[in-house]
């Protein structure tokens, strides 16, 4: 059988957490025969759901790694990515994204759009993936999917429009009724395999009317010949409609929202119809890849089997049988044998196994076709990095890696556990890009940083599970930041005389703060006042100056120094002399800069049973925190504020206590601002008796 691409959909599914993204995915396993009984996320039947494969993931219920998995629905193949939820947790959704066509974005019929899936959003419109909604939970008190729909218009700016209504709702759901083919979908059966169509409700007709008119009209705006038959008042066929609404959905200027309710088993399967109806196939996606032998200009690559390949490593995992790389092909395809270049390692490979991953479990395969994901063995890279065949040299534009905001020093408690220690981290470094360490010479401790303190938490368990490494964790750290708020003039000069050739250079200038750079060099020198050979070595020490600030030792961001003016010694002038001068400058200028302390600020939402919002309030105004704006909805209040880091740790532990263990929260880095003046005094005074300490 020819292999036939358009009958390929590479999936994703996102959402906030606990929307039910991985209950989703069990369902689609089943109904597609790839799993022959249902498990459920938190593992009550000791096996815990596929896609979650790490003991870790099923003990806490959250997701942590995506899972990749392909299954067959009816005469399409989909390559399905279980993405987390958990915003500790971003650069997996990032890097899924990344290679997606299409996504499934899952909402919760009573939460509705949460913090979260405002930032999923913002993702999936970053990378130009055109998504269906599905609302779930239909079944749970509280649920109303009309009013989920009216917020991805308000709340997202999303066209979104109903394809279904509900048969019922909360205990008593039935089924779905079917917008495009005016029929009720009951799902029958234990797991709700049986599908029976029949008339809808007379109770629903009305609603089902002018919902499906809605439908209709809106696909219209996407399709000419569609327009003009309603304008003469005919009766438009279902595939004229599923035509419309695709190309209003490929274009991204159109969701469709469908519900039902995974845990009860009703609604998957008219969902996967939609995945193969609305969602693209690898040749209705443009991929572009940059061309380095050519100045990095765009290239289009193609989903066609006799160009030469290229393919993105996404995802790196180091398993029992060594290190697994995820690859998707955008060009060409991958045999066995072949030999294919890395453009960042600028190395050449000979690819040995090539396997087909179903979450944990893999079957070999002989080839990979053009815009297939599979993994390849033992095979040296880093996530992000682009392989390509027949000497092209092309790569793959990189993902968006965010910085990280926290930081713990760990230390291992014997020698056993150092060289674990180490193993591990070399390891969690390769696969998460946000995951960072590095050794501090000053206190010659180990150092991890990351997205928050789930992350950190999360990885730290990980070493002891799956390394037997036993760690000690200091108190989390914040990653403070210096800067400064005022323009100052510096004009300093280096001599230094010691027999033979001295060292000699002057650089005047001044920095002013920038706003949406950490750095910026502008060199104004008139007539020589600097040979052009000692400029780099201006912009070096100046860079080399803000690595550390003088306040608290942070790194100094946000400054733009310009130099105007200098002298130089025609024997006594060096590159280090330079360097030594722009450092110099730099601290000369910096003291009358007014600089400022600067510290990472939370996006924090904090959700909860109404009779807690005054508690919910109260927290965050202990912690320097601003309220930006609260709602209350069927007795739920969530809390949109802005907090610093350095305030948030502990914070699950306290706002669980304040709320009987009702309410939850979540938070993602915001930015950096300044820090009040009682709070600098106090980090400058403990800067200061540190280095007095260390110089005894």
């Amino acid at each position: 059988m020819a292999f036939d691409i358009t009958k390929v959909r590479n999936i994703g599914i996102s959402a906030h957490i606990d929307s039910g993204k991985t209950t989703t995915s069990e369902r689609i396993l089943f109904y597609c025969n790839k799993i022959h009984q249902i498990h459920e996320v938190r593992g009550k039947d000791g096996v815990g759901a596929v896609m979650d494969n790490m003991d870790l993931e099923r003990e806490r219920g959250i997701t942590i790694q995506s899972a990749a998995t392909q299954v067959q629905w009816k005469d399409i193949t989909i390559n399905l990515i279980d993405t987390p939820g958990h915003v500790d947790f971003t650069v997996e959704v990032e890097r899924s994204l990344r290679v997606l066509d299409g996504a499934i974005m899952i909402l919760c019929a009573v939460a509705g759009v949460q913090s979260q899936s405002i930032t999923v959003d913002r993702q999936l419109k970053r990378y130009h993936v055109p998504r269906v909604a599905f609302v779930n939970k239909c079944d749970r008190q509280g649920a109303n999917p009309i009013r989920v729909c009216g917020q991805l218009r308000d709340k997202l700016g999303l066209n979104a429009h109903m394809m279904e209504l509900p048969i019922g709702l909360e205990d008593k759901l039935e089924g779905v009724v079917d917008l495009i083919a005016m029929k009720a979908v009951y799902f029958d059966g234990p797991n709700g395999e049986e599908l029976r169509y029949a008339e809808i409700p007379a109770n629903l007709l009305e609603d089902a009317k002018t919902y499906r008119q809605e439908l209709i009209e809106e696909a219209a705006n996407f399709d000419d010949a569609l327009m003009e038959k309603i304008l003469e008042g005919a009766e438009p066929t279902e595939e004229e409609i599923i035509a419309a609404v695709r190309k209003g959905t490929l274009a991204e200027q159109f969701v469709g929202v469908f519900l039902g309710s995974a845990h009860v088993n009703k609604g998957i399967q008219p969902l996967l119809d939609a995945v193969e109806r609305y969602l693209p196939n690898p040749t209705e996606v443009h991929n572009y890849g940059l061309d380095r032998d050519n100045n990095e200009a765009e290239v289009e690559l193609f989903n066609v089997e006799n160009k030469p390949c290229v393919a993105l490593a996404f995802k790196l995992d180091d398993g029992q049988f060594g290190q697994l790389t995820y690859v998707r092909i955008y060009q060409g395809k991958i045999c066995k044998g072949d030999e294919l270049f890395n453009v960042r390692a600028q190395k050449k490979f000979k690819v040995g196994r090539i396997v087909r991953m179903n979450s944990a479990n893999m079957e070999d395969i002989q080839e990979g076709m053009p815009g297939d994901i599979i993994a390849l063995f033992g095979i040296d890279c880093a996530s992000g990095d682009t392989f390509c065949g027949g000497g092209l040299n092309i790569a793959m534009t990189s993902m968006y890696v965010p910085n990280p905001v926290i930081s713990q020093a760990i230390t291992p408690k014997n020698k056993q556990d150092a060289a674990n220690m180490a193993k591990a981290l070399n390891r969690f470094t390769k696969e998460d890009p946000t995951f960072q360490t590095y050794v501090d010479p000053e206190s010659n401790q180990t150092i991890i940083k990351g997205m928050g303190e789930l992350h950190l938490e999360v990885y730290v368990e990980r070493m002891k599970r799956e390394y037997k490494c036993e760690v000690e964790v200091s108190q989390p750290e914040v990653a403070y930041r210096e800067s400064i708020s005022a323009r100052a003039d510096f004009n300093y000069t280096h001599k230094k005389q010691t027999g033979g050739s001295g060292q000699y250079g002057r650089v005047a200038g001044f920095m002013e703060p920038i706003a949406d750079k950490d750095y910026e060099f502008v060199d104004s020198i008139k007539g020589g006042a600097i040979p052009n050979e000692y400029i780099p070595s201006c912009d070096k020490g100046f860079k080399k100056a803000m690595e550390k600030g003088s306040l608290i030792g942070a790194p100094v961001v946000g400054v733009r120094c310009t130099i105007n003016d200098g002298q130089y010694h025609p024997v006594d002038s060096s590159d280090i002399a330079f360097q030594t001068a722009a450092i110099g400058a730099f601290r000369e200028g910096y003291q009358k800069a007014k600089p400022a302390i600067l510290e990472p600020v939370m996006k924090v939402q904090i959700a909860g049973p109404t009779e807690f919002q005054g508690n919910m309030f109260g927290l965050i105004n202990q912690r320097r925190g601003v309220i930006i704006d609260s709602s209350d909805e069927n007795g739920t209040s969530t809390v949109n504020a802005e907090v610093p880091l350095s305030e948030m740790f502990g914070f699950s532990t306290i706002l669980r206590s304040s709320t009987q263990g009702k309410a939850e929260f979540t938070m993602e880095f915001e930015k950096y601002a300044k820090v009040p003046n009682t709070v600098s005094e106090t980090l400058i005074k403990a800067y200061q008796e540190k280095k007095k300490a260390e110089q005894k």
